[in-house]
């Protein structure tokens, strides 16, 4: 008896800690929706022809038509851009991750889920994480053709990268507001418009397509003191792309754009991420 209870022992699996557990469960959640996410491919080349179009669009035509830092030359305006539409590409990730979310609710598989001996953020925390990473690959491709039309970067390849790895951080903290907005809706055409209206005053209200100094009093206050146009400030430094007799703002964020971002983005995903594994613990499909 004494042989085969340690024999037991031995063969039980240990149990592990809850970080520990949380890491592992939260890889296999992220694992099983990038899975997902080849099955479905036309989900992720339609995610990449809309900021693609972007590009060419304000590139070919706002291009010399748009002063910044007092020269409307085109090339001036196409590196001022681009940090912009990066921006917003990871920004509207958010409508994607919460119409996915809101799908498994309609589906019931978050019910299932919870059923499961598992972490309570791993669900979340998987989607995510597959969503940064799908993120990144249209990072990948809207630079290659942005470069195509004629964007540079003049900064050393590792400001360049910081830059590429804020605009990550920031669409990974906004991507838990698609979660929590994708748990707090019945269908997933609701979580898509829920996901989208207010990202586009919160994009445009902002210096990523015009410079914020020329706005009326009040939306320039408003577009200083927003959370994506730190990003935006802060990769156009990283890259290079300040077009000449550019003055920032003395708004704090526009004079500290790097830290303000990180600020920004963290607060973002401490104060979301808190609210939606709240909210995933008492929703019902």
């Amino acid at each position: 008896m004494t042989a085969s209870a340690e024999l037991f022992k031995a063969a039980a699996p240990r149990p592990r800690g809850g970080v520990v557990q949380s890491v592992g469960d939260s890889l296999v959640m992220a694992r099983r929706n990038l899975i997902r996410m080849t099955r479905i491919p036309e989900m992720i080349i339609f995610g990449m022809i809309q900021p693609v179009m972007f590009v060419v669009l304000f590139t070919y035509v706002f291009g010399g038509s748009i002063q910044v830092g007092g020269s409307t030359s085109a090339q001036a305006y196409r590196e001022f851009l681009m940090a912009g539409i990066f921006a917003q590409t990871v920004t509207f990730a958010t409508a994607g991750a919460g119409a996915g979310i809101a799908d498994d609710m309609h589906r019931g598989l978050i019910d299932r889920f919870r059923s499961l001996p598992m972490s309570r953020g791993a669900v979340l925390t998987g989607r995510t994480l597959a969503d940064l990473v799908q993120t990144a690959l249209t990072l990948v491709v809207l630079a290659a053709v942005a470069l195509l039309v004629g964007w540079r970067t003049h900064e050393h390849l590792g400001k360049v990268l910081l830059g590429f790895v804020l605009l990550l951080l920031l669409g990974y903290a906004f991507s838990w507001i698609g979660a929590l907005i994708g748990l707090s809706v019945r269908t997933p055409e609701a979580a898509t418009s829920g996901g989208l209206i207010w990202l586009f005053p919160l994009t445009f209200i902002s210096n990523a397509f015009v410079d914020a100094n020329q706005m009326p009093t009040v939306l320039r206050h408003i577009a200083e003191w927003n959370p994506f146009s730190a990003t935006v400030q802060a990769c156009r430094e990283l890259f290079g792309n300040l077009p000449p007799g550019f003055q920032a703002s003395d708004a704090w964020p526009m004079q500290n754009p790097v830290l303000a971002s990180v600020l920004w983005s963290v607060l973002i995903l401490v104060i979301f991420r808190t609210l939606a594994v709240r909210k995933y613990r008492s929703a019902s499909g």
